[in-house]
């Protein structure tokens, strides 16, 4: 029968291998966030943004994105995606360009929001 294994040194062992591994993906995450705000390419600076999206039937819409230099008009069907139209004209960028985009609630707003009638209603009984 051969010895057991030591338990301490074998689970100290473990930690450190644990360590490092978590060491080096926080050290890859780091400098992967570093060279991604030097480039541009951050959430800070998003190159495609939707401005709009109106549903025109099941699984079926009309979204509106902004990329630099024009705006495309999308048609959204299931998995399709098909470009409608392409704005490029200066007047009509800077009308669609400058309205701002209509806040959307959190999940946890609208539950709060929600909740707070239910309470109130329950109170008022």
């Amino acid at each position: 029968m051969s010895a057991p294994p030591e338990l301490i040194p074998s689970a100290l062992n473990m930690m450190a291998a644990l360590a490092a591994v978590l060491g080096g993906l926080f050290v890859a995450v780091v400098a992967a966030r570093r060279y991604l705000a030097r480039t541009g390419t951050a959430a800070g600076e998003r190159l495609v943004r939707v401005i709009a999206a109106q549903p025109i039937g099941v699984k079926k819409s009309v979204t509106l994105v902004e990329i630099p230099g024009a705006v495309l008009v999308l048609g959204v069907a299931g998995e399709r995606i098909e470009l409608l139209s392409r704005i490029d004209a200066p007047e009509i960028l800077e009308r669609i360009c400058r309205r701002e985009p209509e806040a959307v609630l959190s999940f946890s707003d609208q539950l709060s929001r929600l909740t707070a009638r239910w309470r109130t209603d329950r109170h008022d009984a």
